[in-house]
């Protein structure tokens, strides 16, 4: 039943979207920010709606960690397809997430990711995935957050996949702080038992922020694995709060 309504919804949000993409673009016109400012409404409000019919109850830690009027780089594990909106909801600025090129296909979706400052990666094309990084460099230079899940695909096992610390240039190159996120749970909503979605409990935690130009040699060389210690530490020890 709650797939069916969630279906339901996002149905009902693509066909409303058509004349709210017609006044995006008009924002846009006159001030892009406000576009972005005013999609970011939209799409966390839709997604408000989307974790209440799923019957998602969220804890969120460290929401003061976030630094405030500067973009990071937020980097997190990678557990769901609901990661995306229990994270999106609790971010306090514009926000473009990295996501793989195969989801640039979907209509509707693709307009509201573009909107918002996503950004597509080819996983299979190293030139093309530079280009993507290189955009992403720019975006934060430009004011706007970047999410990125650095494991590459979403990882069902008890560890995480390695970080690729390709993904870590965005913040070595712009300087802002890396925000680690720890999320926890959120594969109990419909990975373990797709098709069906089922209520559960998930957490999310932010990482105080790092920055990588107040970092030792040997924490540099290794950043991802240094960031992917962080975050493992806290999921060891919000697992205790499912």
């Amino acid at each position: 039943m709650r797939l069916i309504l969630v279906l339901l919804f996002i149905l009902l949000f693509f066909i409303i979207s058509i004349p709210l993409f017609i006044i995006e673009f008009i924002i846009g016109k006159f001030n892009l920010r406000a576009q972005v400012a005013s999609s970011q409404k939209i799409v966390s409000a839709a997604l408000h709606v989307v974790l209440f019919l799923s019957g998602v109850k969220r804890t969120v830690i460290g929401t003061e960690n976030i630094p405030r009027n500067e973009p990071v780089l937020y980097v997190a594990n990678h557990r769901s397809y609901f990661d995306v909106p229990v994270t999106y909801v609790s971010l306090p600025a514009p926000t473009g997430y990295m996501a793989k090129k195969e989801i640039a296909r979907v209509p509707f979706l693709r307009t509201w990711m573009r909107l918002l400052r996503c950004l597509f990666l080819d996983r299979d094309d190293i030139k093309q995935g530079l280009k993507t990084i290189l955009k992403a460099i720019e975006q934060v230079k430009e004011g706007y957050s970047v999410f990125i899940s650095p494991e590459g695909t979403r990882n069902h096992g008890k560890d995480m996949l390695p970080f690729k610390e390709g993904s870590f240039k965005i913040a070595e190159k712009t300087g802002c702080a890396i925000v680690p996120v720890a999320i926890t749970n959120t594969d109990e909503i419909f990975e373990n038992h797709i098709p069906w979605i089922k209520p559960a409990k998930v957490v999310v935690e932010f990482g105080k922020p790092i920055y990588p130009n107040q970092l030792d040699k040997e924490q540099k060389k290794h950043i991802g694995a240094y960031v992917q210690n962080i975050i493992r530490e806290m999921l060891d020890k919000n697992s205790k709060l499912i």
